[in-house]
């Protein structure tokens, strides 16, 4: 009995314990003092706005491209801002279950990914290093602990379809997916290729980009969103493969200068079809 009365004991002070530090931190939180002059609520207020309806008989032509946006570029600096890596906002939300991502090698988003396996992608391995201690001049051998570096991520991948609505007479882009791209270095710091870290289906993530922020070098009064940014189509980016019968990225088959006019011709036949359709 004196037992049973020692656990009841320790599991309400536990109890106590738990939620005197939830209150502390509650009370943490509401005491917290505000960051700027004013509350900053519009973006986390943002609903974003929804496709019109697009029909199958409604779409006279179409045509799907992938593209790559390098956020070393000026235009892309956003994505890379310190207090808000754009890759963070992907991999926080799918490490957390607030929308699920896929595959690296899945842009058809078959193959989806746990949490776990989200969070060490781009990690790493754990490797061993020689120290030396500064008091004993001896070495020591300590195991270092990988983590993931969002600076390392300078490219993203898009995979998009641009369409003709022949209903509203308008040449419309609808985005399919996003994938973060780490580019892969050997031991000499020699660039060896990229490596995609996950597909994410850009339709589920676009309530969760509504809501998050985008650094406006020009006025902190006015900041758009990532949905916003995306819609309105305010970065650069360069065409890396367009539907083909042999299914290859331009790289297979044109090289240098080559390449990026492949990639240019690709951009001006998707511009020239809707100005072809007009006649004045």
């Amino acid at each position: 009995m004196r037992t049973l009365s020692l656990i009841f004991t320790s599991v309400f002070a536990i109890t106590l314990t738990f939620a005197q530090a939830q209150d502390a931190k509650a009370q943490k939180v509401e005491s917290k003092v505000r960051d700027g002059a004013y509350d900053k609520v519009s973006v986390l207020e943002n609903e974003i706005i929804p496709y019109d309806h697009l029909r199958e008989a409604d779409v006279f032509w179409s045509k799907r491209v992938w593209r790559v946006i390098d956020v070393r570029e000026k235009i892309n600096l956003t994505f890379k801002y310190p207090k808000a890596y754009f890759v963070d906002i992907l991999r926080n939300a799918a490490i957390e279950g607030q929308i699920t991502v896929y595959d690296a090698i899945d842009d058809e988003f078959t193959s989806p990914m746990t949490p776990e396996q989200v969070s060490v992608a781009g990690v790493g391995t754990a490797d061993t290093i020689t120290v030396l201690d500064p008091v004993t001049l001896e070495e020591k051998t300590e195991i270092t602990n990988p983590t993931f570096d969002p600076a390392k991520v300078n490219k993203f991948r898009l995979k998009e379809d641009w369409i003709f609505d022949e209903e509203t007479s308008t040449l419309i882009c609808r985005i399919i997916g996003i994938a973060p791209i780490l580019e892969v270095y050997d031991e000499n710091g020699e660039y060896r290729g990229d490596k995609v870290m996950f597909w994410a289906y850009y339709p589920e993530l676009r309530p969760m980009l509504a809501r998050s922020e985008v650094f406006n070098a020009g006025n902190d009064g006015v900041r758009l969103s990532w949905d916003d940014l995306f819609e309105m189509r305010y970065f650069g980016s360069y065409i890396i493969k367009e539907n083909n019968v042999y299914d290859r990225r331009i790289q297979d088959y044109a090289t240098g200068v080559d390449a990026l006019y492949e990639a240019d011709r690709v951009k001006n036949q998707i511009i020239d079809f809707e100005q072809d359709l007009w006649s004045y």
